[in-house]
């Protein structure tokens, strides 16, 4: 195993994860090399190394930390024909938890350790790969602030809740895009588009699109135009996983999507890819990636899949006994 772990990722607890894994490996009689990333920006590097050392030996590359560092590993994974392991040590750890990954430590290690790799899909836009989602508009900008809100307060789930609310009551501008299907086109404003590749996260706000995701393709959400108090009666939906029962949110899936912002002339926009930002020049292409990743995780539906799946039944059992009302 070739453990890439970035020491700015996560949690704080850097000098946790070289010994446990060095330790598991011992007394699993497997062998291990650690590659730390301990520069900002070098990360795609050490995962370029980590999947070179690791097809000479028929080895698997692993990541350890939150989305964004996951994310960066599969980069450089994705098409190599290696395995994939995954270590979370992030705050929300959507990737991990939908394929039934543990969030704890040593639990992960036992299933890196002792399960076999199963493909899962990828997304990509423009040749980005995004595991959870990719964005554009009021939610990337979201992702933007929390930043700053981090380095103040922390990582947390809180902080992050309110540093969207700060967002969105700052105000926002709606974007005017054209989006392209193999089948149709339209144009259309919108403060956001969403496009999800987890179902997990879809199935926890309340979004029908989870089972388009199992089936080999894309979610994608966008919102009607509306202002900031009903932007955060949205939120609070999403919050309670109701965001079904909204007017506002259109949803869709897809294969492959092309889509163009029409901005004054600006060519180039920030996009958000499992929390880390990037500026891409439009035309934007969102595809499920030619090839899977070969992740290492426990077989079946996660237990939180499974949860999150009945909460959505409940809620869509009493929608419509509301309607039938």
């Amino acid at each position: 195993m070739f453990v890439v772990f970035n020491l700015a990722s996560g949690r704080g607890d850097r000098d946790e994860v070289g010994p446990a894994v060095q330790a598991a490996c011992e007394a699993a009689h497997r062998r291990c090399e650690l590659l730390p990333v301990t520069q900002p920006g070098t990360l795609a590097q050490v995962a370029r190394e980590a999947v070179r050392r690791a097809r000479e030996v028929d080895g698997i590359v692993v990541a350890a930390g939150g989305d964004g560092t996951i994310n960066g590993v599969a980069q450089a994974v994705l098409g190599s024909g290696c395995r994939f392991g995954v270590l979370p040590r992030g705050t929300f750890n959507y990737f991990a938890r939908t394929h039934g990954i543990p969030t704890e430590l040593p639990d992960a290690l036992h299933v890196l350790l002792h399960e076999s790799a199963e493909a899962v899909q990828v997304g990509q836009v423009n040749g980005r790969v995004f595991l959870v989602n990719a964005s554009l508009g009021l939610y990337a900008k979201s992702l933007e602030d929390r930043e700053g809100w981090k380095q103040q307060f922390g990582r947390s789930r809180l902080v992050a809740l309110a540093s969207g609310v700060w967002t969105i009551l700052r105000g926002h501008r709606s974007l005017r895009l054209t989006a392209e299907l193999p089948e149709r086109s339209w144009t259309a404003r919108t403060p956001t588009l969403f496009v999800g590749n987890n179902a997990l996260q879809m199935e926890q706000v309340g979004l029908p699109q989870a089972g388009a995701i199992d089936g080999g393709c894309l979610a994608g959400v966008m919102l009607k135009p509306v202002g900031r108090w009903s932007l955060l009666a949205l939120l609070a939906r999403g919050a309670f996983g109701r965001l079904n029962e909204a007017d506002e949110v259109v949803h869709f899936s897809f294969r492959t999507v092309t889509v163009d912002v029409r901005a004054g002339g600006i060519r180039r926009i920030k996009v958000a890819t499992d929390g880390e930002l990037v500026t891409m020049t439009m035309p934007l292409r969102f595809e499920v990636a030619p090839h899977p990743l070969l992740l290492i995780r426990p077989p079946g539906l996660s237990p939180e899949r499974r949860n999150a799946q009945a909460e959505l039944a409940e809620h869509a059992e009493q929608a419509e006994a509301k309607g039938s009302a």
